[in-house]
Parts: C-alpha cells; structure tokens; sequence
C-alpha cells in the first residue's frame, strides 16, 4: 500500500513523468514535511516549486506551498551548520539564521533555470550563516574590513602552517597574502575581537593556578588619586594668607569644629565659615584652572 506522500507523487505526475503545473498540491494532515524520505522531498520540492512560480503571492495556497518547501528542506540547513561547529553559536539560533537563507532561496529561484534547487540554495543559505557571524557575533566592534581580512588570514595560516610546520610570522603573512605587514598586524589584533574571556574565569589546565582573571587585574587607587590632589593642591595652598592656612590646618588637620577654631582665634563662628567657604572656593577654582 503506498505512502500519502507516494500517492501525491504519482497524482503530480503527468503522462511520460512531466509534472502538471496547474495540480494544486496539498499534502495529507497525517504526512510531516520534515518527515518525508529525500528522494521523495527531492521529488516534492521540484513539483512545489513549479507550483508557487504560478501562485499570486498572499494568497492562501501561495503561504501554503512557501511553508511546505521550507518545512521540507530544513535538512538542507541543518547540514549548512555542520560546517560551523568550531563555534559557540546555538545551533537552534544559526538554525534560524539558515532558514532565513533557505526562504530566500525559494523566493528566487527559477524552475526554469534547470538547476538542482540545493545546487542553488546552500551558497544562499551559507552566506546567510556568514552574513550572521561577521555582523552579530563579534564581542566589540570591528570595522567589516578587519573582519574579512580575518578570515584571509585564518586561511593563509593554516597552508603556511602545513607548508612551514610552524606557525608563520606576520612578515609571511604579508609576503603570502600580498599586503602591507602594518595590515596584517592589524587583521590579527582584530582576530581577538571575536570573543570575549569571562574574568570570572580561572585557569581550567592547573587547580592550583592564579585563579580568576578578575582577582589579578589592578584597580583604581583611591590613595594614589588623593596624593595626586594633595601635589596639585600644595602650591595653592603655600600662596594663601597665614590666617588661612592656619583655619584649613586646624579644620582638616586637627579636626576641630568652626567654634573651637573661633575661640582660639577670637573670631564668630560664622566669621570662621565665611573664611572657609571663601578659602575652599579659591583652592577649588585654582585646581579646575590647572
């Protein structure tokens, strides 16, 4: 007894095996594009494609067919990303990218060509992949032209790599690639743009390693910056009356309060603030101008 699908095959074949065009084809509820054999998808998608370049785009049937060729050459995708693997990508995410590729293949493709449609969907459906990785994948930006130069460069590593049976040096690279060394230098210091280390992350081939990456990084000291202030502040302060620097000495040297330096130099405690308000806004104007 044959399959649903095998039924449509057969009814979407004309006389001498020449498909109708005008068959308006709709699989079974219980048949799975995903899950039709490949030579029947094969098959299938030439018959479904034929068909959509005589459909009104919008239209119901139109949406239906352009679902089904999708659904039908997921596989295509799915071995495009094969080649990707070195990557950290999801697979469900570059799954996504591809179908993207996939659905522009099928809205350009010409069934009048005579082409294999994979013969002419896998460079659509990888450029779509590389489109991704080159505009969304890199951990800081980097000018497009670094990002294809990285990719020469990977290349003319590793054939140098085989031919030299070492690593080549960037003068190689530019002697094998044809460009200045300056470019290359650039291409390779770009190359560690692509990913990003986590500074939670320690040192997973030795336990008793230096540990994480963010315990051994420096950090702002806050003793350094205020040395540097107090630098900056000295020759201010030396060019103050004698009477000011003896209030600034006994309020943030010996902490005493505005009343206990106003008893010991018989002035008001509001004549005091007055003299320290003035004192600091001159310091601070003196700093803002150096």
């Amino acid at each position: 007894m044959p399959t649903p699908t095998g039924e449509l095959l057969v009814s979407a074949a004309a006389p001498g095996g020449k498909l109708r065009e005008s068959l308006t084809v709709e699989l079974p509820e219980e048949v799975d594009p995903k899950e039709i054999a490949p030579a029947d998808a094969r098959e299938l998608t030439r018959v479904l494609l034929r068909r959509l370049a005589t459909l009104e785009e919008g239209t119901r049937e139109y949406s239906y067919v352009r679902n089904t060729l999708v659904e039908m050459n997921l596989s295509l995708v799915r071995f495009a990303i094969r080649r990707f693997t070195s990557h950290r990508e999801p697979q469900e995410d570059l799954l996504q990218v591809g179908a993207v590729g996939l659905i522009k293949a099928i809205d350009r493709f010409d069934p009048e060509l005579g082409v294999e449609f994979t013969t002419f969907a896998m460079p659509t459906v990888l450029g779509e992949i590389r489109r991704h990785f080159r505009d969304t994948t890199w951990a800081v930006h980097v000018p497009r032209r670094l990002q294809e130069l990285r990719i020469l460069l990977a290349k003319a590593q590793d054939k140098l790599f085989q031919e030299l049976d070492r690593a080549p040096t960037p003068n190689e690279l530019a002697e094998h690639l044809s460009l200045p060394v300056e470019e290359v230098i650039q291409g390779l210091a770009a190359a560690n743009g692509h990913t990003a280390g986590s500074l939670d992350l320690g040192s997973s081939e030795d336990e008793d390693g230096p540990g994480a990456l963010a315990d051994r990084l420096g950090h702002e000291d806050r003793d350094l910056a205020r040395v540097e202030d107090l630098v900056a502040l000295k020759p201010l302060v030396a060019k103050l009356p004698e009477r000011e620097r003896l209030i600034l000495s006994m309020r943030f040297c010996e902490d005493m309060t505005q009343s206990q330096i106003g008893e010991r130099l018989g002035l008001s405690q509001m004549h005091v603030s007055r003299l320290l308000t003035r004192t600091l806004r001159q310091l601070r104007e003196g700093l803002e101008r150096d």
